[in-house]
This record gives structure tokens, sequence and C-alpha cells, in this order.
């Protein structure tokens, strides 16, 4: 993939950009073999290969320049914004919507935030694609000081974005170096956005985590469940469930689904399945989710994974326990409780195979069966890697 805003030095962000794809998903590849190398993985599949362009769902945009000229990208070293409205990562459908959403900010009137001068109400837009096309829209501002203006001009901008279902005001106050506040005022009726994976509908709140690529998110979660199906657990924990697509998947049993969607074989039933996630937004939406396809054998609750098992008393240990951490990995305090624990399998989906290395390096009696990469971020040095443990 060739990018005109990285080879003038506008944007750096895709480190791997201009490199040959194939390059790319054997260093990652590469990568995680040599990391987990004093582990003996038995079995690395051939890593999953995502397109090289148009995977990201979700933009995460920093609005600068003025009201009557906004840009929409990043910003430059003394920030001024840096307009990124063709960045090809993005998915058509962001593509499409920028444009539209430029021109919305001058009909508004919201003015963007200028960081040096600390004035200003729009910092960023957050813009999310479903696979089925819709979008659920943010704007981050300093103050609800615009969001009169937002309502009144709201039927505008749905008229040039039908595909737009959500659209809310996210308040950031403080001048810091994050993304969003944590108060939110939806300004249209539908408050989720349906995210459908596999023969799994999962319902997104605004401030909820979702995996950044779809189609492979929907590989990893597809592979998850049949690693686990054969392992026909009775019980398991799905820690770190964000808005549940790991215990989605696996709670409902189900026959095996095909790349399509499609199902196929006998139906196997589900095991009892607790997910456990600190975002209130995220169990709110996995919850929904639950509901929706009537799963009575799952449950979600808002707390830290570690607490949780912790807590558990002797004999409450599940069959299996899926980890699915940030970057900083699970830690050495449930790390430690997994290795003392009666638990016979964990499967391990990482973002950071060297924060994965050392957890394993905690857990010598949890030892790898399989493994494999899913590139989740192409053009970057970033992937997903899932392993399979079990007890010996």
């Amino acid at each position: 993939m060739d990018c005109a805003y990285f080879d003038a030095g506008r944007c750096t962000s895709c480190a791997l950009m201009g490199r040959p794809y194939p390059e790319q998903l054997a260093g990652k590849q590469r990568h995680a073999e040599e990391l987990l190398a004093p582990f003996d993985v038995p079995e690395w599949l051939a890593p999953v290969a995502s397109r090289e362009d148009g995977y990201r769902n979700k933009a995460k945009m920093v609005v600068g320049g003025t009201v009557d000229a906004p840009t929409i990208g990043i910003l430059d070293a003394d920030g001024h914004g840096i307009d990124l409205e063709a960045c090809g990562i993005c998915s058509p459908g962001h593509r499409a919507a920028f444009p539209v959403l430029a021109r919305f900010i001058t009909l508004a009137g919201l003015t963007p935030y200028d960081v040096r001068r600390r004035a200003g109400e729009l910092k960023h837009l957050i813009v999310t694609e479903s696979p089925d096309g819709e979008l659920m829209i943010r704007f981050v501002l300093r103050s609800t000081e615009p969001v009169p203006r937002l309502r009144k001009h709201l039927p505008a901008l749905l008229a040039e974005l039908p595909h737009a279902r959500v659209v809310t005001a996210n308040v950031l106050p403080e001048h810091k170096a994050v993304l969003e506040g944590e108060h939110e005022i939806v300004l249209t009726e539908a408050q989720t956005l349906a995210m459908r994976l596999n023969d799994v509908t999962m319902h997104l709140r605004p401030q909820s985590f979702f995996q950044t690529n779809t189609e492979i998110a929907a590989a990893l979660y597809a592979e998850a469940r049949d690693w686990i199906r054969d392992l026909a657990p009775d019980s398991a924990w799905d820690l770190y469930s964000g808005v549940g697509g790991f215990a989605l998947h696996i709670a409902g049993g189900s026959a095996a689904v095909d790349g399509d969607g499609a199902s196929h074989g006998p139906e196997v039933t589900g095991p009892e399945v607790t997910g456990i996630e600190t975002s209130v937004e995220a169990v709110a939406s996995a919850e929904l989710s639950r509901t929706d396809a009537a799963l009575s054998r799952l449950r979600f609750a808002s707390g830290d994974a570690t607490d949780f098992a912790l807590r558990a008393r002797p004999g409450d240990a599940p069959d299996l326990v899926i980890v699915n951490p940030p970057r900083r990995g699970i830690g050495a305090e449930l790390a430690r409780w997994l290795e003392a624990s009666e638990v016979s399998h964990v499967l391990y989906s990482s973002c950071n195979a060297a924060s994965l290395a050392k957890d394993l390096a905690a857990m010598p009696s949890l030892r790898p069966v399989k493994a494999r990469v899913f590139d989740m971020f192409p053009q970057t040095t970033h992937f997903e890697v899932m392993v399979l443990l079990e007890r010996r």
C-alpha cells in the first residue's frame, strides 16, 4: 500500500507503510515466534492476513483549523491541523463521511479546539462503521455549550449521512492528552451500533471498546470458538470481556461456522460463561447482546479481572479462562492465581507479544498447545496473537 501523506512526511503513524505486505506479515510472524520461543509452542498455524487498506472500523481524528476551514486528521508539532480525510487505512465509509462532517462543523459553528491557546470547543471526531455500513459519530467537545447547535442542525447531518445511526456529544473539559471524557450525550434515538460478526450480533455503545479490524476480529472469534469447541468445557470465564466478543461466540454453543457466517454440523451446547469487564458501558453493551441472543448460560458483570479471580472461592475455578488484556498483559497477580488454580485451559489473546511472553513465564504449568498471529493492524508493527494453554 502507498500513502501520499506518508510519502510527504505529513503523517508517519503507519511505520511499515510502503513495505510489501507479505514482508510485513512474515516479520510479525517471526517476531511472535522469537518472543515465544522459550515456551516451545508445538504448533504455529499460518498467520491470518488482513486487507491492506480500508481496514479500520474506527477513526479517531483530531479536529484543527478554523470553523470555516476545519481539518480532520492530526496535529503537527506546532499544534496546527493536518487534514487526513483521504487516509487509506480508514474505511471507505469514513472517507465518504469526513467531507460531510467538515461541512457540518462549519454549519453548526463548532470552533475547533486550539491546543496552544486552549480555546475553542471541538477537539476530536470519533467515527465507527459497522459491517452493515452504519455509522456512530461522536463529537468530543470541551463543554456542553455547542450541544444546542448540534441538536438544531442534526437533521441536516442525517440527511447527508443517512447511514449515521448513532450521533453523540462527548464532553472532555480537561486540557490533557486523552481521546474522550466520561460524559456522553446521545443525540439520536438509537444508542447502540449493531456489529454483526459471524453469527453473533454485538451492540456497541459509545464508550465501549471494540477490535479495530472487523474482518480480523471475526476470524479471531471464530478461531477461538473452534479451539474451545474441541475442549468442550462446562464452565468458562472471559476476563477483560469488553463488549463480549469471545463470551458471546462460545456461550451459544452452535454448530461450526464457515467464513461467510453460515453454520453447519450438529448443534452443541455451550459452556456456562461469566464475562468480567471494568467498563460499565461495555458491560451494558454485552448484556444487551446477551439478552437479544437469549443466552441463559451467560452473564456479564463489571469489575476488575484480577480482583474477580482472587475473590473466587476454592473449587469455583472454571474449566477454561479466556484473557484478552490491554497491552500491559494480565500482570503478576493474575498470572500467579492462574498458575496455582485448577483451571485446565487458558485462551490468551494478546495485542503485545512481549507482555504475553512475560505472563507465560509466570505460568510454567500452563503450556502452549498452539498459537496463531492475526494481523489486526496492517502497515504498523502491531498485531494480535492468540495462544491456547493447557495445564501439564
